[in-house]
């Protein structure tokens, strides 16, 4: 029952963080773009030992795949303290709309650079624990990002 709580903090903490990241980014001018733009918390949790293994692929390889494919990085964190920081990062990535996340995540997912890179973190054993959660979340009409 934590999590769940944990997670809405942790989301409500991150978008107001990820406004300054917004504020520093490049962000499309295009006000009806905006208008559809939609953001994706992820949570990634890994199996015992494994964190240090998925920080050196996101630091290393993922986030410039994300580029490549259209996905705006807003920011990645990991709890401070308690159970979860042990194993967890929570993102969250910008998209122009629900239907070019759908595109960009198959863009990404079929890409041999990337299916190799994958291939190669998990030689000394599988990274994660489970598949990652995701949440789609589109900004209130008060929310200072958008």
């Amino acid at each position: 029952m934590r999590i769940p709580v944990v997670r809405v903090v942790v989301g409500a903490a991150l978008l107001t963080v990820g406004y300054a990241a917004g504020r520093l980014a490049p962000v499309e001018p295009v006000e009806a773009a905006q208008a559809t733009r939609v953001f994706e918390m992820r949570t990634y949790t890994t199996n015992e030992g494994r964190m240090p293994a998925l920080h050196a692929r996101f630091r290393d390889h993922t986030i410039r795949f994300f580029n490549k494919y259209n996905m705006t990085s807003v920011g990645y964190w990991t709890p401070q303290e308690g159970p979860l920081a042990q194993n967890t990062l929570i993102y969250i990535i910008a998209h122009p709309s629900r239907e070019a996340a759908k595109e960009s995540w198959a863009k990404f997912q079929a890409d041999p650079e990337w299916v190799k890179v994958r291939n190669d973190s998990q030689v000394a054993g599988t990274i994660l624990s489970k598949p990652p959660d995701s949440v789609f979340l589109v900004p209130t009409d008060y929310s200072p990002i958008k």
